[in-house]
Formats: structure tokens, sequence, C-alpha cells
């Protein structure tokens, strides 16, 4: 990749993006607005939570978005009886009575976590913990996980019996929550149509991992303007109930409202949104463009919100309203 400049940069990863979209669409129908959030998830460094049904092709999602960007992947399937050495590795005795590490499905670029609700906390926290660190502790030996390094966590919102729910904490560890919805009529008769033949389609790899590091690092260097800073902070702000600067709603239908790390993501969302789009900076319009995939899951509604059924979207909206 030859640029001279930030500016050349920016117009070719557009091109890139725009080649990305063609290439996943060949075998994703629809869910155009899933496809650019976890695209500017990666470019952000940030890792995603994807809520939706059985059925919605959720893995067929990441395994395409894998190919495109020419990135290994990893499947885990999370149980009950999972343990954490079945995702990071564990230490064997060789033919010569020596430990050799056997690396886990963790060590991967882009790691789909399948119903990652439905194994126990000791378990969720191994990966977890490879999220934020970048890197494992086994025996003493530290193993750096290879970038770029890419956590897609999937969660079921039906049958929660049996589930582990993440704690607030782990929550926050991801960049954006998205919620995937039924196809249109028209989307699921292109879909029926589409996986009902003996046809398969492969996308073509339109970026290097190299290339997606220099675009992470592209995207941190983003000017923003003291009045987006601003708006991103005062927005987060509004969220906790005890803040002097709560909102109303806050006060009355949360517990609980968004960290510091919520105002990191829509930042780093926003230059992402911007960039995407064309601009060069991002505006005010670009933090609200990803302020629900943001905060959705870092704000926690009481008894009355959910009493009077409002949802979590409702009280966001009403928050950029």
């Amino acid at each position: 990749m030859h640029v001279n400049s930030d500016v050349e940069a920016v117009d070719f990863l557009v091109k890139k993006y725009d080649l990305l979209k063609s290439e996943i669409a060949k075998v994703i129908v629809g869910q155009d607005e899933v496809v650019k959030n976890l695209l500017i998830s990666i470019f952000c460094k940030g890792h995603c939570l994807l809520v939706g049904v059985p059925g919605l092709a959720k893995t067929l999602m990441v395994n395409t978005l894998s190919k495109a960007l020419g990135l290994s992947y990893s499947r885990i399937q999370f149980t009950p009886d999972l343990m954490p050495s079945d995702i990071i590795g564990t230490e064997i005795l060789d033919e010569q009575r020596r430990f050799r590490f056997i690396k886990g499905p963790v060590f991967a670029n882009i790691i789909l976590a399948d119903e990652i609700n439905r194994t126990p906390p000791k378990t969720q926290s191994a990966l977890l913990e490879a999220m934020q660190e970048k890197a494992i502790t086994v025996a003493g030996t530290t193993y750096h996980l290879e970038e770029p390094f890419f956590v897609l966590a999937t969660q079921n919102p039906i049958e929660q019996e049996g589930t582990y729910p993440l704690p607030e904490a782990q929550l926050d560890r991801f960049m954006f929550n998205i919620w995937l919805d039924y196809p249109s009529v028209e989307e699921e008769i292109r879909i029926v149509k589409a996986t009902t033949t003996e046809k398969t389609i492969t996308p073509e790899v339109v970026l290097s991992a190299e290339e997606i590091i220099y675009f992470q690092n592209l995207i941190r260097k983003i000017p923003v303007a003291d009045n987006v800073f601003q708006f991103a902070v005062n927005l987060v702000t509004s969220t906790r109930p005890d803040s002097v600067k709560s909102n109303g709603w806050a006060r009355e239908y949360l517990t609980w409202g968004a960290g510091p790390r919520a105002s990191q993501y829509l930042i780093l969302g926003a230059k992402c949104h911007a960039v995407l789009n064309g601009k060069y900076s991002p505006d005010i319009e670009d933090v609200r463009a990803v302020t629900i995939s943001v905060l959705r899951h870092r704000i926690v509604r009481n008894y009355k919100a959910e009493a009077a059924g409002i949802r979590v979207e409702d009280i966001i909206n009403h928050f950029l309203s």
C-alpha cells in the first residue's frame, strides 16, 4: 500500500470499505448496518457483542468477514462444561518428558464466541482477559496474541434458563452491542434462493492484516474538534443517575449509567464513522450515529422502566433528543 499522506490513506480506506461491503454482500443478504458496525469495531480495535435469535447467519457473517479481511478465524461454542483451557490452550508432557504448550482456539485474528452467556464466569473471564490484555499467561509464560485481534461474542435473547449473564464490568469491554433483527420478506426470499442450491460463493480477500493494522492506527490519528469531545462526554455524563449533570430520565429510569470507556468509544466510533463516509474529521452527527451501539449495554434500567415497558433504546434516544 503506497500512500503519501493521511488524506490519501482515508480515501484509500473508503475505496477498500466499499469493496468489503460488496464482497460481503455476495454472501450476506441485507444486514448492512450490522456489517458497517462490525467493520467500525475492527478498525477501532474494539470487540462486539452480537445479540439475535438463532438462524440469523451470525456465524456465516463472521466467517465471511474473516475471509474478506484475509484473517484467521476461530469459532468457540460456549457450553456449561467448557473450561478455560479449552479456550486458551494447555500444557502437555511430550515424548521427551518436557512441558509443551498447545495453543487453544483463542490464537486467531477473529474469534466467534458463540453464546458466551452459556458458560460459567470462570471460563468467560479467560476470554475477556485475552480481549483486554491481547495476551494470555500459562504457567508463568506470557503468550501474545497476533494482531489484529477481534472478538465477536453472541448472545441468544431467548431461553435464558441456565445461562450466566455477563456482569456489567465485563460487558463494558465490548465496544458495541449490536442487535440483529429478522430480514424483510424480500431479503428472506433472496436468502432462501441463495441457500437452497448447490452453488457456493466465496468472497475475495480485500485487505491484509498489515493494512488493517495500518488503518487502525490511521483512525487514531484523525483530528477531533473540542465541541465533539464535549458533546460525547456530556452525553455519557447525562446517563449517570447520581451526576449533577444527569438527565431527568437517568434519575427516574436508570440504576447505573455509562463510564468513561463509553466516551472513549463514542469518539473512536465517530472517527471511523466519519472516515468511512469520506470525511476527514468527525462531527456531532457521527457521534450520534454510534451512540445506541455504544451505550446499549452500558446503562442499566431500574424496575420502574421495566414495568413501564421503556426500552434501553427509548432512554438513549431521549438523551439524544
